[in-house]
């Protein structure tokens, strides 16, 4: 198996910080191509990094980079920086939809402007990007869909206290679900990826009462994503991974580089079994 993405071309979204940005760093270590697609292009008041920044960093890293601006629920914009990118590097290997909007909120706290967001960005963006990249990836003799979105379990424990997000997540996990079974006879490979603990990303400031010396850092969602992004597409297709099993499948046994603090006890992320 050829183990590298040395000259894939890959389209993230939501890769100014965070998973998004872990993931195009370690693909830049393979010298790839790296699209980094995400709305900022100045900085934040409260979070890091800007796509031009993120860009700096992949090719510092050992990767091209090019850095679009990109809202994944502007279908114009979705279209030009396809567009771009297939321009740019002749086409695109693989598209990570990353970019999402989160609300942890119940029924009555969640204002239907929080509600539209959250299905704008997670469900009608991966929908649209991906239906947008599809011309190019058919084009790719190794073409990667991969959904930044947890397993399907309809136990009420994950819709009760936020179903507004919970929804969002899943309508990610079944585009994933639907256009596997849908591209598998154009060799396209779509797989989701969800984190088997919280991440400590800059976004997890803006969540109340989450310990971050309980997390793991990015990293580890991103060498799960390179584990199946080198794999053959028609091999590795219709799967729900969580980032710890992909890794123990390629022989990872030691986790605690990936933890915040080794010293303290794993916080177990929405959507997957208490640790």
């Amino acid at each position: 198996m050829n183990r590298t993405l040395a000259g894939r071309t890959l389209f993230i979204t939501g890769a100014s910080r965070g998973i998004g940005k872990a993931i195009a760093l370690r693909a830049a270590r393979d010298r790839a191509n790296v699209v980094i697609a995400a709305k900022t292009t100045t900085p934040h008041p409260k979070l890091p990094g800007t796509i031009y920044t993120a860009a700096a960093e992949v090719e510092a890293a050992g990767g091209r980079a090019l850095a679009v601006p990109c809202d994944v629920r502007d279908e114009a914009q979705v279209r030009e920086a396809l567009a771009r990118a297939g321009e740019a590097f002749g086409g695109v290997d693989v598209l990570v939809n990353n970019a999402s909007a989160i609300a942890l909120t119940g029924t009555a706290a969640t204002p239907i402007r929080r509600f539209d967001l959250m299905h704008a960005v997670n469900v009608r963006g991966t929908f649209l990007c991906t239906q947008h990249a599809l011309p190019l990836l058919q084009r790719s003799p190794h073409a990667h869909v991969l959904n930044l979105a947890p397993p399907l379990d309809l136990d009420p424990r994950w819709f009760a206290p936020h179903v507004a997000y919970t929804m969002s997540k899943y309508g990610m996990s079944m585009c994933a679900l639907g256009m596997a079974a849908e591209f598998a006879p154009l060799g396209i490979a779509v797989n989701c990826l969800w984190p088997r603990t919280v991440i400590a990303t800059a976004a997890l400031a803006l969540l109340p009462h989450v310990d971050r010396a309980r997390c793991r850092t990015p990293e580890i969602v991103a060498d799960a994503a390179h584990a199946i992004l080198v794999r053959p597409p028609r091999d590795c297709t219709g799967n729900f991974f969580l980032d710890e099993d992909v890794l123990r499948a390629v022989g990872v046994t030691d986790f605690t580089r990936y933890a915040v603090d080794p010293s303290q006890p794993l916080a177990a992320d929405l959507f997957t079994p208490d640790l």
